[in-house]
């Protein structure tokens, strides 16, 4: 007789993963030019299928490393997709995850083995099946969490400057943020601490570093930007 299981069809599970960086200002995202089919040539997200021996989570960090080379990369679970005809190879039912990682922190080679590119979230070129509506609702996702919890941190350099912090959530919100009241915002929080060392990269007179505490955090969980 057969079981339940078997008298149901089955379909292949896919994780996508939208990886974003910092850059000049400005969101960018990790995409690939296709170098298979379906679709070659053509802009997609790092994507690959759930193995029998890891669970949907795994199977996102490892797609995630075998890109870039990183480990215990901040990722958050977007959601599913599973329109019948997404995908035009075959039955796909895809899993997105976004990621947020430093820009300059990431294998290289790697990166250029699996032909992929930084891309300016403002010159998205036309990407394949569903993947601009993952990138849209990752995006989502990400300036909702980020106004509550410090996430953003993880696009940034260990120091950074309250010039880098201040461009980097106006980049998340894409929309300018007062310098009098976010400085302020930046006082108030206790995580958020000044360090003896001065970037001098802008100016001469230079510019204080900052980093971020997460013992002091953990402590006092408040965040709001």
């Amino acid at each position: 007789m057969d079981s339940y299981y078997s008298i149901n069809p089955k379909f292949y599970v896919a994780v996508d993963c939208i990886i974003f960086g910092f850059s000049e200002k400005d969101l960018n995202l990790l995409l690939l030019k296709r170098t298979f089919e379906p679709a070659k040539g053509e802009w997609s997200l790092m994507g690959g299928f759930v193995q029998e021996n890891e669970s949907v989570d795994d199977a996102a960090k490892r797609v995630l490393a075998e890109l870039t080379g990183l480990e215990n990369v901040y990722m958050a679970q977007v959601g599913a997709f599973g329109s019948i005809h997404r995908d035009t190879g075959e039955r796909v039912i895809s899993v997105a995850y976004y990621a947020l990682l430093n820009i300059n922190e990431y294998d290289r080679n790697l990166v250029q083995q699996h032909n992929a590119f930084w891309v300016n979230i403002h010159e998205l070129p036309s990407l394949i099946f569903d993947h601009q509506a993952m990138v849209e609702q990752a995006r989502a996702q990400m300036q909702q969490k980020a106004s509550i919890e410090p996430i953003g941190f993880n696009l940034l350099p260990k120091l950074f400057t309250l010039s880098q912090l201040q461009s980097l959530y106006e980049a998340i919100y894409d929309e300018p943020i007062d310098k009098r009241n976010f400085r302020k915002r930046i006082a108030d929080m206790d995580c958020i601490e000044k360090t003896d060392k001065i970037d001098k990269t802008g100016s001469k007179r230079g510019a204080a570093l900052y980093q971020f505490n997460e013992k002091a955090y953990k402590q006092a969980p408040i965040f709001k930007l």
